[in-house]
């Protein structure tokens, strides 16, 4: 996997998560980290989550995206290339 600059949000890289390297510290991300790990816009984020390609969680009245949601999100636009959209998560 390639590395992933990150160090603008101040997270480290090279973790291992479920056998594969994760890119950052924090398990939720809010939507602008997300978006800055991505190297996409902030509404495009939010046009992901309400699309169903990415999921997030509440906690209050805070939305969060998971790590791990970005990592599988990357693998499905590997899978699909740049062909089409990605597919939506597994329910």
């Amino acid at each position: 996997m390639t590395p992933v600059a990150v160090g603008s949000l101040g997270l480290s890289p090279c973790r291992r998560f479920r056998n594969r390297e994760v890119f950052m510290d924090k398990l939720l991300l809010t939507s602008s980290e997300a978006a800055a790990v991505l190297g996409i816009g902030r509404s495009k984020i939010y046009e992901l989550l309400n699309d169903g390609h990415l999921t997030s969680v509440r906690i209050d009245r805070c939305r969060r995206i998971p790590a791990d949601e970005l990592v599988a999100l990357v693998e499905r636009l590997r899978s699909v290339g740049a062909a089409g959209s990605p597919t939506k998560p597994a329910a």
